[in-house]
């Protein structure tokens, strides 16, 4: 269960995570600073940066999760394994399998898989995401990257976080896009009313989503989605936020007769080989059940 503080700041200058490092002992400067990116710390109502310099009298409020368990279970649980070197797995992901355990969803995880596959993952900065360079949401498929080694998973973080990965999903999405394609530029945080959604918010982190119109059928529109930055669902709430939500997505939009799930796929990445520098692209095809949903709209009249 969360666990909630309010904490009031006695003098100025102090940054946002300074000032929570000093008064929160207990947790460590990693797992605050992910408190703050995802928005689980505010300043009345409104998500704070790290770097904020607090004022005499500043309220903030803090949400604190429950600790994750260190020790993560190896599961035999089968893989699908595009490529692997000594350095990482490139592994096309299921819908329906979270990529690590978290709340909700302790077992049966991409890392429980992966952990019966290697016998070690090399540590991040949280002990439940051993390996884990990036994300890809519960029912969504397709390509996602596994560091083996802690070189691998620092050389390939730095990848993501300069922007060098290049990700191509796929996407059907309702109705039709004013403009074939474009750049949805809108920051995103927490949703201050309900905090397991995210939302474009003029306080959030900068997001930024390029798409390109592939193909049109009635009431729908196929669509190939290259992300700019890497915030949480931000795929599902920049396309919502431009009134074509992603078909089956029902928290940003409505459930679909034509799909199970939401309809969103990983299916190109790009990238450097850590150890030898590289530049490297794998794809993943579309899954059977989103393959037969567009067969069903091509057959409408």
């Amino acid at each position: 269960m969360n666990q909630r503080k309010l904490l009031t700041a006695d003098s100025a200058g102090l940054r946002t995570d300074v000032f929570l490092a000093q008064h929160l002992p207990e947790l460590s400067r990693s797992f605050i600073q992910k408190m703050i990116a995802d928005g689980f710390v505010l300043l009345g109502d409104k998500p704070v940066r790290a770097g904020l310099k607090l004022k005499a009298g500043d309220c903030i409020s803090v949400t604190i999760p429950p600790p994750m368990p260190s020790d993560i279970a190896a599961e035999d649980i089968p893989l699908h394994i595009i490529f692997e070197n000594a350095d990482l797995l490139v592994v096309n992901k299921p819908f329906g399998m979270t990529t690590h355990p978290a709340p909700g969803s302790m077992v049966h995880t991409l890392v429980n898989a992966v952990l019966s596959h290697l016998p070690a993952l090399p540590e991040s900065d949280n002990p439940a995401r051993p390996g884990i360079v990036h994300r890809l949401d519960k029912d969504t498929s397709g390509l996602i990257l596994i560091a083996k080694t802690p070189s691998a998973l620092a050389n390939l973080s730095s990848q993501f976080k300069s922007r060098v990965v290049k990700k191509n999903y796929i996407a059907l999405v309702c109705g039709k896009p004013k403009q074939s394609g474009g750049v949805i530029d809108a920051p995103i945080g927490r949703d201050r009313m309900r905090r397991q959604r995210m939302a474009i918010d003029a306080g959030g982190r900068p997001a930024r989503t390029a798409y390109t119109t592939l193909e049109q059928f009635s009431g729908y529109s196929l669509l190939e989605v290259r992300p700019e930055t890497g915030r949480t669902h931000q795929i599902r709430v920049h396309l919502a936020s431009i009134g074509h939500p992603v078909v089956g997505d029902i928290v940003y939009g409505t459930k679909s007769n034509l799909v199970a799930r939401q309809f969103l796929h990983a299916a190109r990445l790009r990238f450097f080989l850590p150890a030898m520098g590289e530049e490297v692209e794998f794809a993943a095809p579309l899954p059977s059940d989103l393959q037969d949903a567009l067969e069903d709209l091509r057959q409408q009249p």
